[in-house]
Parts: C-alpha cells; sequence; structure tokens
C-alpha cells in the first residue's frame, strides 16, 4: 500500500524526550517500510525516519505548541497530498480529523488523548459533520465515554523491545516516577509516597510548559533535596537507565490515561509497576502478575504493596510486553485498520453506485 501517516508537528518523530504520540509514529512508520509498504510521513524536518518525509518546517516548532497556526500549516500540507496514497492516517487532534473530511481518499484517525468532558463531546461535533470519519482507540477503556464513535478499530501502543535492555541492576531502592509535570499525572502524590514511606524518589518529568512550571514551583519543588530528586526531562537512554536501577515505577495517574506508555516501558526493564486503577492501566497491568494496582495512591504507602511489587517475578513482565505490546503486533494491527477503513470506502461506493 502507499500510506499517508501525519504526526503532530510539535515534536520531532521519534522525540528527544518527552513525546508518547511521537514515539508510536515512529515505531508504527518504520515497521510498515520494514515489511514492504510505500511510506510517507508528515512531520517536522528534524525527524529521523525510514519512511520518506515531507516537512513544512525544518525543525519542530515546539516553543510554539498549542498554536493553531503552525499546526494548520502543517495539516494542510499534509491533506493536500492525500490524492496520492491508498490510505492516509492521521495522528494529530481535531484539527486533522476536521480536514480529513475534505478527502476522497480512505482516512482513518488515531485518537491519542482522553475522550471524557469537553474532548468527547467536540469529537461527537466533528465526527458528526465528518460522514467518512474512521476512528482507531488505542484501548478499549479509552472508548468508554463515546462507544458511538465511529470506531474502525483498536490498535494498542507499543514500543521497540530492542531498546529496552532486560537487565536489572542490583540494589535499586529508590521508586521512580517519568511523564510531565501534571495534577493528573501525579508527580506530587509521588512526592507524599515517598515522604510517608522514607524511600528516595527520583522524579524525571517534562516541565516546559507555563503551567507545568507552575505545579511544579507549588507542589514539587518545595519538597525537593535529601531522597526526592528532580532530575528533569530525560532522554531515552538515561530514562532505561532509571528504569532499570528503580526499585519500582509509582504511576499515581488520576485520569482516565487512554494508554500509558511509560507502564510498558517498565515493564520492558523488568522493572514492576506500582499504580492507580485508572484509564486503560487495567489492560495493561495484571494485578498481582505484571504489576500492582490500587484503588488510591495511599495504598501505594502500605508496605505490603511494595513487597507485593518486589515478589513480582521480572521476566514475567518482559515476557508480557513481548507477547502483547511488540512492533509487529501494533504494525499487524494497523494494517488490519488501513484494510478495513479502505473497505468501507468501497462498501459505500457500491451502495452509492
Amino acid at each position: 500500500m502507499k500510506i499517508g501517516i501525519i504526526s503532530p508537528v510539535w515534536f520531532p518523530v521519534p522525540p528527544e524526550g518527552y513525546g508518547g504520540t511521537e514515539r508510536v509514529v515512529s515505531l508504527l512508520v518504520d515497521g510498515l517500510v520494514d515489511v514492504g509498504h510505500d511510506v510517507t510521513l508528515f512531520a517536522s524536518g528534524d525527524s529521523e525516519t525510514r519512511a520518506r518525509l515531507e516537512a513544512v518546517f525544518p525543525s519542530a516548532p515546539s516553543e510554539w505548541i498549542g498554536h493553531t497556526w503552525w499546526e494548520l500549516q502543517h495539516a494542510v500540507h499534509a491533506i493536500a497530498r492525500s490524492g496520492e496514497f491508498d490510505v492516509v492516517n492521521d495522528h494529530t487532534g481535531l484539527l486533522g480529523l476536521a480536514l480529513g473530511g475534505l478527502v476522497d481518499v480512505p482516512f482513518c484517525h488515531t485518537v491519542h488523548g482522553p475522550l471524557t468532558g469537553q474532548p468527547g463531546r467536540l469529537y461527537e461535533q466533528v465526527c458528526a459533520l465528518v460522514p467518512n470519519a474512521k476512528l482507531i482507540s488505542i484501548s478499549r477503556n479509552q472508548r468508554r465515554p463515546r462507544p458511538d464513535l465511529p470506531w474502525i478499530a483498536n490498535c494498542p501502543n507499543a514500543i521497540d523491545l530492542s531498546v529496552y535492555p532486560f537487565r536489572r541492576k542490583p540494589g535499586g531502592d529508590y521508586l521512580l516516577f517519568l511523564g510531565r509535570m501534571s495534577p493528573d499525572k501525579g508527580a506530587h502524590r509521588a512526592v507524599a509516597i515517598a515522604l510517608e514511606t522514607g524511600l528516595p524518589l527520583k522524579i524525571a518529568a517534562k516541565c516546559r510548559e507555563p503551567l507545568e512550571q507552575r505545579y511544579f514551583d507549588e507542589l514539587v519543588r518545595p519538597h525537593l533535596g535529601n531522597s526526592i530528586e528532580y532530575v528533569g526531562e530525560v532522554g531515552h537512554a538515561e530514562k532505561v537507565e532509571l528504569l532499570m536501577g528503580a526499585r519500582a515505577l509509582v504511576n499515581p495517574i488520576d485520569w482516565e490515561e487512554p494508554f500509558g506508555l511509560v507502564v510498558i516501558e517498565a515493564m520492558a526493564c523488568g522493572t514492576p509497576v506500582i499504580s492507580t486503577r485508572r484509564g486503560a492501566i487495567p489492560e495493561l497491568v495484571e494485578h498481582g502478575r505484571t504489576g500492582v494496582l490500587v484503588d488510591s495512591y495511599r495504598e501505594m504507602e502500605r508496605p505490603e504493596i511494595l513487597e507485593l511489587a518486589d515478589s513480582l517475578d521480572p521476566s514475567e513482565l518482559r515476557r508480557e510486553v513481548e507477547l502483547r505490546f511488540s512492533q509487529e503486533r501494533m504494525v499487524a494491527d494497523y494494517l488490519a485498520a488501513y484494510e478495513a477503513t479502505i473497505e468501507s470506502v468501497d462498501v459505500l461506493e457500491r451502495l452509492v453506485a
């Protein structure tokens, strides 16, 4: 197939630091090329890919994240080229989905964010205006607030296992928080867990935007020092080192997380995950076998919770990721989704004829 993939423009593909969507897009695009498809990636010019790269901006305009002007230029450029492909898969936001309604070629949109509240209502409104909309979810739980949207497939995320070595470092005594500085992600709750248990905590998190910086200054920075350390936004190599050396990854989220890439990254390294039972996390982790799930982050402070995490078999965690979250499995899922998208258009055209 000739496939057009539209990535968000704000970070390069793959990202140097934070950027779960861009990391998934990179893995998908390279995997599609590896199995013989003709793929064009629409992304920032500083991206690295095995596909043909098309860019409006020579480097990712990260400092303008959220400003429609930059996003619109990127999306319009990609949509204008859509006639060259058998199928187009958009990974941007609602703007990309809305513009996809202008094209005649099979078009599908991967939803990477939550569908609760206002985002869910906006998706309903946009899909009502885009009769050819076909949506791909990244977890079953992601669909729950809006089950009647035009879903075409469910394609869980994956990671490149070759860059996540399975090598636990002996003597790891610290807890690790990975993510971004946001109340939803819960770095401040990780701090509370560390203070209550007396365990060291390392925090590696994106903190670029004003709201992230304000949250950090108010709720995290006052507790730094002694055994609580903020190491900044880390690149892949440093992230893996932190994961391999951690006693456990704490994931005290308080939102309907659509997936949770950091969870499978930790599991790939054999590092136990202790997470609140929110969003898609129960689809990724089986309590007591591949991780530890709790209803409230306060439960993470109990000695028996950490003891359960310590008892998990690191080899079992790695095997779970190899079985369920490999690049090969994700590529196969997306190819099935593309075929279903093309078939849906063919059926519609036959009905109209």
